[in-house]
């Protein structure tokens, strides 16, 4: 009988050092593991063209998974984020292509045009007491019929170069959609960590009433942190019809779960108040990697969908465990 509280202390702090590694390092430790284990079972995994498409599609899952960061730290969730990079995406390629042909134009209303889808879907949120998770499925599907209306049931192709290189154009031996996506990440990373924004994102992710009652706005750190995301997702959107120079109809499909994913993976509790952009680039590369590397090895999309929801379930199980452990 004396033994057992000492196999219980043995356990808790067995468990205590295993996500106190998770946190610093897990992730990280995981995205080498995973980039090991395709270079050993396709050589091609590590050849540079191929470093540099993955490189190149990560950054626009990734531009996305930092403004996810600031919602997801707010204990929200945004569904709509594939539909706004199809309907931004179709409206900069008809201002290329159908009206005018301006570059001014066709980057600048589609920015404006994500961002404020962002703020309705706060507004309605916040204002109107409803669950996001509920708000963006309805704009999902808004956005998506919008973007077949605009473009009328057809891609829209044939961009300017300028316009091309948003997502196409290298700086250097850099790709340019690369660089946005780091620039993203730098300066969300010091909003969030040197600023009074970034200080309230964090109390009203922990605490949320607490934060009401330290006079802080929730609501409109909460609206600010979805017109982000739109503005972000906007700018995905720029980039990936840059990058295919057409207007696609079915673009952004199911990049809310990759989006999701690589944010929860990086790190970020579904709960609010934990988590940062480091660990969402961390997340966006590890999820950029496995997608590449089970195309390399000539496995199905449908069981590409079965291993990043199983990602997912195990990324958000475990920060359950941390979290009872913690309250233990």
């Amino acid at each position: 009988m004396p033994s057992l509280p000492e196999e219980k202390t043995t356990s808790v702090s067995i468990a205590g050092r295993f996500f106190i590694f998770w946190e610093k390092a897990g992730i990280l430790l995981a995205f080498i593991v995973v980039c090991v284990v395709f270079g050993i079972l396709t050589p091609v995994f590590f050849h540079p063209l191929n470093i540099l498409n993955v490189i190149r599609q990560v950054s626009i899952i990734g531009v996305m998974a930092v403004g996810m960061t600031f919602v997801i730290l707010l204990a929200g969730i945004d569904l709509s984020v594939g539909s706004i990079v199809a309907f931004t995406g179709i409206i900069a390629a008809a201002f290329q292509v159908k009206w005018g042909g301006s570059l001014f134009l066709s980057i600048v209303v589609p920015l404006l045009i994500g961002a404020g889808i962002g703020f309705f879907n706060g507004f309605v949120s916040t204002k109107g007491g409803l669950h996001p998770f509920i708000v963006t499925l309805g704009s999902m599907s808004i956005f998506r019929g919008a973007t077949l209306l605009v473009a009328q049931g057809r891609p829209i192709s044939g961009m300017s170069p300028e316009f091309r290189f948003i997502g196409a154009g290298m700086v250097g031996p850099i790709p340019f959609p690369v660089i946005l996506f780091l620039g993203s990440v730098v300066v969300a990373g010091i909003v969030l960590r040197k600023t009074v924004f970034g200080r309230y994102i964090y109390a009203i992710g922990g605490n949320p009433e607490a934060a009401l009652l330290s006079g802080i706005r929730v609501d409109r750190y909460k609206i600010l942190a979805f017109t982000i995301l739109g503005f972000l997702a906007g700018l995905s959107g720029l980039i990936l019809t840059s990058r295919l120079n057409s207007g696609e109809l079915v673009a952004g499909q199911g990049y809310e779960l990759d989006v999701i994913a690589s944010v929860i993976i990086g790190g970020t509790s579904l709960m609010g108040g934990e988590g940062g952009v480091y660990g969402s680039l961390i997340g966006a590369l590890l999820i950029g990697v496995i997608s590449n590397g089970l195309n390399l090895l000539g496995v199905q999309p449908y069981w590409q969908m079965i291993v990043k929801g199983a990602i997912i379930i195990l990324a958000v199980l475990l920060d359950k465990m941390r979290q009872r452990f913690r309250a233990s």
